[in-house]
């Protein structure tokens, strides 16, 4: 086997982790990985903050380039390179050299898809307009960056109030824009409960934000390639760029006819092993559909953490390791200015589909000891099955304090501990840090009465 060509297309999070592994098991190994950009190895989570220049560099997001895998690390890692193929009954791929516009077929023995995902891009007239900018890759990033030096801009339309509209409006913020956010619901953030939704809205408002919700993007007024004007369904607005935060797609158009199996939203569908239907064929990362250990059901989500992981499980199996992926519970955070917004497990939408029956509370808290000074608020959102108590989802917002104690709802979720378990947990303790009962054991001693 380490003789064999691995092929591996897409160099970023969960192509590199499955590359490196291979390479540390089976030092022998033929790995060629093709990577449509000029990078590989990087942080598309750090974006946002190389734009509001909290990272001065877009080097400095980058963890290890294209050079370092080729000559540390003995992986053939060719950039400008884009997959338009995968013929699996041949085992072979058609890749284009967009450098030389060429194109040629490579064989494999086997193969990792690891794509990842693009963003949402509405089908309307001028979406491709020199000021309108997707935000999933490090190109993407330097070219909004680039764009504010050169043009400065006072008005920027954020189309979408989902983590990456959110994060992208406290980056333009930074920089001095005004910014305002067209989206299509009555709150922000559709990983949140209305309730908790409505507290991030009236958040960005506070920080000066112009939201415009219950709206839809319908046009754009176009001028030499640049959108003067955003239309929505209510008004018109005039902008100097447009940035699109509506989420992401898996990016799996290319194998639509390659016999590898899609799930949601048409997403590769992978067991714990990373394997697909295809034998040798193997996925992971962004492009993928993952299990969600809460509901049992697959979902979509994509999150560096699970690319990094995935890739990981995949490569060790690639190599002959026996590893598995179990799923994930939907863990997220976000940062906007002075807020942090964090959520995990089901939402109440998501549970009445599943014709679940469940119990809620929310408590609103202080972060440290009420006598500590800087003592920030917290509101917490717990979710429970109504009759074993069962933790089923948790959402937390506040000024400090919600990203990491998150962790401990997605803790719980993971291991299946009920309100009591939470409210029996050892949590660390001292006034800077935490009122004697923590935040997350008050709602859970609010909603077991409930139980």
């Amino acid at each position: 086997m380490t003789n064999n060509i691995l092929v591996i297309i897409g160099g970023d999070a969960a192509g590199m982790s499955a590359a490196s592994k291979v390479r540390r098991e089976q030092p022998n190994r033929k790995i060629i990985v093709f990577e449509k950009s000029n990078y590989t190895s990087y942080s598309a989570c750090g974006i946002p903050y190389f734009i509001s220049e909290k990272v001065k560099s877009a080097d400095e997001l980058i963890v290890r380039d294209p050079e370092t895998f080729r000559n540390k690390y003995n992986i053939d890692v060719k950039t400008m390179h884009l997959v338009k193929e995968v013929d699996t009954v041949s085992k072979r791929i058609k890749v284009l050299n967009k450098e030389k516009k060429e194109e040629f077929w490579q064989e494999y023995d086997q193969l990792l898809i690891a794509t990842g995902g693009k963003a949402y891009c509405p089908d309307i007239e001028g979406h491709d307009a020199d000021n309108a900018f997707g935000v999933t890759t490090l190109k993407s990033g330097i070219n909004i960056e680039r764009f504010i030096e050169e043009k400065k801009p006072k008005n920027a339309v954020i189309i979408g109030g989902g983590y990456i509209g959110l994060e992208m409006a406290e980056a333009l913020l930074i920089r001095g824009l005004n910014v305002s956010i067209v989206n299509r619901s009555e709150q922000v953030m559709n990983t949140l409960d209305p309730d908790m939704g409505a507290i991030v809205s009236d958040a960005i408002c506070n920080l000066g934000v112009k939201l415009y919700a219950e709206e839809e993007l319908k046009a754009f007024k176009v001028t030499d390639k640049i959108i003067t004007e955003v239309i929505t369904s209510k008004q018109s607005i005039k902008t100097d760029m447009v940035i699109f935060g509506m989420g992401s797609a898996p990016n799996t158009e290319f194998i639509k006819n390659s016999g590898i199996e899609l799930g949601v939203k048409n997403a590769i569908k992978v067991n714990a092993q990373m394997q697909t239907n295809i034998k040798d064929v193997w996925a992971a990362g962004d492009c993928t559909e993952t299990l969600h250990l809460t509901s049992h059901k697959h979902v979509y989500i994509a999150l560096g953490t699970l690319a990094n992981k995935t890739g990981l499980v995949a490569g060790s199996n690639i190599a002959g390791n026996k590893a598995i992926f179990p799923g994930a519970v939907g863990t997220a955070v976000c940062k906007l200015c002075s807020y942090e917004v964090a959520r995990t497990g089901l939402l109440e939408k998501d549970l009445k589909s599943l014709g679940i029956e469940f119990v809620t509370a929310t408590i609103k808290s202080k972060t440290r000891a009420h006598y500590y000074p800087d003592s920030k608020d917290i509101t917490v959102k717990l979710l429970a099955e109504k009759n074993s108590g069962r933790l089923l989802g948790g959402q937390i917002i506040g000024e400090e304090g919600a990203a990491k104690r998150i962790d401990v709802l997605a803790t719980a979720l993971t291991h299946n501990l009920t309100l009591q378990n939470i409210i029996d947990l050892d949590l660390s303790y001292a006034p800077p840090f935490s009122p004697v009962w923590d935040p997350v054991q008050t709602a859970a001693r609010k909603l077991i009465n409930y139980i």
